[in-house]
C-alpha cells in the first residue's frame, strides 16, 4: 500500500516550485520551447526506464540525460548565472542580510542610497522642465558590464550638474544611456536592448524601449525623460511606470534600493 508522509509533500513541493522558477527563466530569456523539448525527454527518460524498464533504451537516455546536463549549462549559461544573480538580490535576500548586519552599517548604506537618489531625481526634474531627454539605468544584483563596454568610462560620484551635462544636447554621449553602478556613475553613452513588445503604447519614443529592454533583461531599475513631453518614467522588472512627480520618483528609487 502507498503511503504518502509529509515529507513527500514537501518533496512534491520543491520539485514544483523549482520547475516553476526554471520555466520562469526560460519564459523571459524567450527558450520557453527549449524548456518544453526537455520536460518531454525527461518524462519519456522516466517512462522508459522506470515503467517500462527497458535496458538498452533506459541505458542509452541514462547517458544522454548525464551529457545533456552538461550541455544545458553551457548553452543557458548566462540565464543560470542572471537567475542566481536574482536570487542573491532577492529583496527577502537583502532583508535577511540587513538584520544580520549591526545598525550602523544598515543606517550607513541608507545614507549612502538617499544621498545617490537627491541628485538623480534633482537632475531629473530639472532635466524635465527644460525638456532633455535622458536615460539613465540603475545597477541592482545583476551585472551589467556588457552594457558598460558599450559607452565610455566615466566612473564618477553621482552629482546632478554630472548627470545634465552627459545628457545636454550637445553632448556627444547625450543619445545613450547613463550606467550607474555601486552607487557611482560607471558609463555614458551606452547602448541598450531594446524591447519588442507590441503593447507599448506607441507615443513613446526609443528611450522607453530600450528601458523596458534592460529592465527585461537584468533586475536593474531605468529612468526616463522624455524629450517631447518632459514627463518622468520608470521601469523596473519589464513594467513601465508613467508621469512620476519628483515624490513618487523619490519613493519608488528609495523603495527599490534599499
Amino acid at each position: 500500500m502507498f503511503e504518502f508522509s509529509p515529507k513527500d509533500f514537501i518533496d512534491i513541493l520543491l520539485v514544483a516550485l523549482m520547475l516553476y522558477y526554471v520555466y520562469r527563466l526560460m519564459r523571459e530569456s524567450r527558450s520557453l520551447n527549449v524548456f518544453t523539448g526537455i520536460m518531454i525527454f525527461v518524462l519519456v527518460w522516466l517512462f522508459v526506464s522506470q515503467i517500462l524498464e527497458m535496458k538498452l533504451l533506459g541505458r542509452i537516455m541514462d547517458q544522454l540525460v548525464s551529457v545533456g546536463v552538461i550541455a544545458v549549462i553551457v548553452l543557458f549559461q548566462d540565464e543560470i548565472r542572471k537567475f542566481l544573480y536574482n536570487l542573491g538580490g532577492h529583496r527577502q535576500i537583502r532583508t535577511l542580510r540587513q538584520m544580520l548586519s549591526s545598525a550602523s552599517t544598515v543606517e550607513k548604506e541608507r545614507r549612502e542610497v538617499k544621498a545617490a537618489i537627491v541628485p538623480i531625481v534633482m537632475g531629473c526634474m530639472n532635466m524635465s522642465r527644460q525638456k532633455v531627454g535622458a536615460l539613465i539605468v540603475i545597477e541592482r544584483a545583476t551585472p551589467l558590464d556588457d552594457i558598460v563596454a558599450t559607452g565610455e568610462t566615466i566612473d564618477a560620484n553621482i552629482n546632478q550638474r554630472l548627470l545634465e551635462n552627459l545628457f545636454f544636447k550637445n553632448s556627444p554621449l547625450h543619445d545613450g544611456a547613463v550606467i550607474i553602478s555601486k552607487l557611482r556613475v560607471k558609463a555614458a553613452g551606452c547602448i541598450l536592448p531594446v524591447s519588442h513588445n507590441l503593447d507599448i503604447p506607441k507615443e513613446l519614443g526609443l528611450r522607453h524601449r530600450a528601458a523596458l529592454g534592460i529592465t527585461q533583461e537584468s533586475d536593474a531599475i531605468a529612468v526616463v525623460v522624455s524629450e517631447e513631453t518632459g514627463g518622468i518614467s520608470a521601469a523596473i522588472r519589464g513594467e513601465l511606470r508613467l508621469r512620476l512627480s519628483a515624490e513618487q520618483l523619490e519613493g519608488f528609487l528609495t523603495q527599490e534600493l534599499e
